[in-house]
């Protein structure tokens, strides 16, 4: 059996080292998935994923190969990046099985995108349009799909950094949110960086 775990954080490096670390404790990166918001343009399209500096298209093109071919799988989950645009997130950049299903749900009309698939994964109908609202607002979300029996040891790792959805959901609340709307508009890019000076 397995169980789906997802956690919030409000920027990108912390759920950078989220999945890192993930695979580092034997996650497989086909069981990983990340999606950012990308409202403030941050991420770009440029490759860069062996942080060189040099934009790896260019290195690969020089090379005679494909970026896959290039990185192979020791890039793991973090080389397929993309940017998406997802209903109700807007711009994001994301890899992973979550954000596979959550634009073929988008496609095939079925309501909440990332919200489907996040329930269709095994989490909860109250957490999943909370993560959705915090994509929204700026953040990142990473959701695995991990062995029940280690489960313990994965949420461990994906607690490092991690926002506390019940707290930050009270918080929006508080500011009067009333609950993650699949049909409102995505963050500016001003308004995903005054969100973020909140936290």
């Amino acid at each position: 059996m397995t169980a789906t775990i997802s956690r919030l954080y409000d920027n990108y490096s912390d759920a950078q080292a989220a999945v890192q670390g993930l695979e580092a404790a034997g996650v497989p990166h086909s069981d990983i998935s990340i999606v950012a918001n990308n409202s403030d343009g941050w991420f770009d399209g440029k490759k860069d994923r062996d942080g060189d500096g040099i934009d790896d298209r260019a290195e690969s093109a020089g090379k005679g190969a494909g970026i896959g071919a290039g990185l192979g799988g020791a890039a793991g989950l973090l080389a397929g990046l993309g940017l998406l645009a997802i209903p109700g997130l807007g711009p994001v950049v994301a890899a992973g099985w979550l954000a596979a299903t959550a634009v073929g749900a988008a496609a095939g009309a079925a309501t909440g995108g990332v919200v489907g698939a996040l329930t269709e994964a095994g989490v909860s109908k109250e957490e999943a349009p909370l993560y959705a609202e915090g994509v929204r607002r700026g953040g990142t979300l990473v959701s695995a799909k991990v062995p029940d029996a280690d489960r313990g040891r994965f949420d461990a790792v994906l607690d490092r950094a991690s926002v506390n959805l019940r707290d930050r959901s009270a918080a929006w609340q508080k500011s009067g949110w009333t609950g993650y709307d699949p049909a409102s508009k995505p963050y500016a890019a001003d308004e995903v960086r005054k969100e973020r000076t909140l936290y």
